[in-house]
């Protein structure tokens, strides 16, 4: 009843609710518009690609890869290499990084010249071959071409004696060392990590051969057809923008003498700029990561830690990505191997519809992975290609890092009212999520949130979105309107379509319906959560909630099930820590 009322005067507001999300869209603007300062005309001339002429599958995702980003033929190369995923170090000398380097330079794409170095603490000096010019800034690996170096013993290098015992090791990835692909060899060592010039960086044209470092990206996965997706995916987005929800996991480590704080920082700090940008976004603080029966929807950005493997709702068949989403779980091993659905993360996030993420193919140490703040940042903020924004976040080069997506993909390059307005123009669906962040912004720049409610009350596309519904929904709420807060998530689960949507539907209402006195209301729900979920991992949490109202409701029968069923599902209690160990028998 309360929704029919709010749409009768829906149509003669249509203007005034136009020129409010206009007001809206202003904030918008200012944070969406930077990566058309620094796009290039056809970025695809800037970029070489590389294949594996040993599997017809490579040369597929390059040639897909190069036909929609007008990449020039000629810039599309093959090498013969080995077809695993590890190789040697002498097998990337060899077969990648020469013969690479040498048909750059004769085809003129890159010349190199003499570069003095001075001696200097931790560095070699001396006279080197380094790029001079370079028409090119970016090289694309495809599937096929191997992922890491192995370590290889008979490096014997002069190690400075303060370098840790922990990097005194050669093995790589893959783009991490071709990434120095414009320096000498020589100019650098092979044992540990090269500290990186560019980390933090936030003018992007700095990141140049000229200046010793190509970007480079992969677009791989666990087949072909998921690493030609990745360019198919990036495109929609760079087009009609990266919409939907943020997700962040972290481990809540508060205590600043814990050397793994910092993981925490980054991406807490990586929430807080997704949120003032306008994204509805949900930061889970238990040390746990996301449970398997987490309603994760309209996932735009995830970002979290810590597990061996994709778990949770990452488990899944199925997850809810948008066109366009990073995702990125920070493990030491998270890109050990792309070719897995199911082990580690990289390789599984793929599989389930990521566009674009990052991962490390051995131990990195925590100050070894990308500081994910500052790539979202730069990413966002600045509107930085995907590979631009990768590179400034690595404070080490030469070392475990794979990045994997399109390096010129560039979901933030346009202003966010002209987008909006052709959005509306062609009556995309995605318009709902462009007003959603504009209210977000606005909140979070210190509007109230009452303010919003006759704005999404009138606005005749709220009344078709379950996202906006849902939105207005949580502004009742915030606003202490919990009658209108449970109608109007009640109303927007008759809109939804997503499933894991109208899991997180049913589980916001059945919350506050009981503080209202509509027990049957929520009884009724969570009977509708089972139906829609019959696999529902979470059953004893459930079981629990709905036992009060079976209680309440008379439900006699039902009651006594759901008692007898968390009495099964509850697990024995821990043994006691404090009892002494047993004496050792003697001998």
């Amino acid at each position: 009843m309360f929704l029919t009322q709010r749409r009768k005067g829906a149509k003669a507001l249509r203007g005034q609710a136009r020129l409010a999300l206009l007001l809206l869209l202003l904030a918008l603007t200012i944070f969406f518009f930077a990566g058309e300062k620094i796009s290039a005309a056809n970025e695809g001339d800037s970029v070489v690609v590389v294949f594996n002429s040993a599997m017809p599958e490579s040369r597929a995702v390059a040639d897909h890869y190069a036909r929609l980003r007008n990449v020039p033929a000629a810039q599309v190369l093959g090498f013969k290499l080995a077809t695993t995923e590890t190789i040697s170090r002498q097998e990337f000398r060899e077969t990648l990084e020469g013969p690479l380097r040498r048909e750059l330079e004769r085809q003129g794409w890159m010349k190199f010249g003499d570069f003095t170095v001075a001696p200097g603490t931790n560095r070699i000096s001396g006279t080197f071959r380094m790029a001079k010019e370079s028409k090119l800034r970016y090289a694309v690996l495809c599937y096929g071409v191997p992922l890491k170096i192995a370590g290889d013993p008979g490096v014997v290098e002069n190690v400075p004696t303060n370098m840790p015992p922990a990097y005194r090791r050669n093995e790589a990835s893959v783009e991490a060392d071709l990434a120095l692909l414009p320096r000498d060899p020589a100019s650098h060592l092979l044992t540990g990590p090269v500290p990186s010039p560019y980390y933090k960086l936030t003018n992007a044209a700095v990141m140049h051969p000229t200046n010793g470092l190509l970007l480079v990206a992969r677009l791989d996965g666990p087949t072909p057809e998921i690493a030609k997706g990745l360019v198919d995916k990036a495109l929609i987005a760079e087009r009609d923008g990266l919409w939907g929800r943020a997700y962040f996991d972290t481990r809540n480590i508060t205590a600043t003498n814990d050397n793994y704080k910092i993981g925490d920082d980054w991406i807490r700090n990586a929430a807080a700029i997704v949120r003032h940008v306008g994204y509805e976004t949900v930061i889970d603080d238990k040390p746990e990561v996301f449970g398997p029966d987490f309603p994760l929807s309209h996932v735009a950005i995830y970002e979290g830690w810590y597990d061996h493997h994709a778990s949770g709702p990452f488990a899944k068949a199925k997850v809810e990505f948008m066109p366009g989403a990073f995702a990125y779980h920070l493990h030491s091993f998270s890109a050990s191997t792309l070719r897995s659905t199911t082990e580690r993360w990289a390789g599984p996030l793929l599989a389930r519809g990521a566009t674009c993420t990052m991962g490390s193919v051995d131990e990195p140490y925590l100050m070894g992975t990308p500081d994910i703040a500052v790539f979202t940042a730069n990413w966002i903020l600045r509107g930085m290609t995907f590979g631009e924004a990768a590179f400034t976040a690595q404070a080490l080069l030469s070392w475990q890092t794979t990045v994997i997506g399109d390096p010129l993909y560039r979901p933030f390059g346009q202003a966010a009212d002209k987008l909006h307005a052709r959005l509306e123009k062609e009556n995309n669906p995605l318009v709902e999520w462009s007003m959603l962040r504009a209210v977000n912004q606005n909140i979070g720049m210190g509007d109230p949130p009452a303010k919003y409610f006759t704005y999404l009350e009138r606005h005749p596309a709220a009344h078709r979105s379950a996202v906006l519904q849902e939105k207005l929904g949580d502004l009742y709420f915030a606003g202490g309107k919990l009658i209108d807060a449970c109608d109007t998530w009640v109303g927007a689960l008759q809109l939804a379509t997503s499933t894991p949507q109208r899991a997180r539907l049913i589980l916001t209402a059945t919350k506050t319906l009981p503080l209202i006195g509509r027990d049957a209301k929520a009884w009724e729900l969570y009977q509708l959560l089972l139906k829609e979920n019959p696999d529902w991992q979470g059953k004893l949490a459930l079981d629990e909630k709905m036992l009060p109202l079976a209680q309440r409701l008379g439900k006699t029968d039902d009651a006594k099930r759901l008692l007898e069923e968390i009495t099964r599902l509850t697990p024995p209690p821990a043994p006691a820590t404090n009892v002494p160990p047993a004496a050792k028998p003697k001998p």
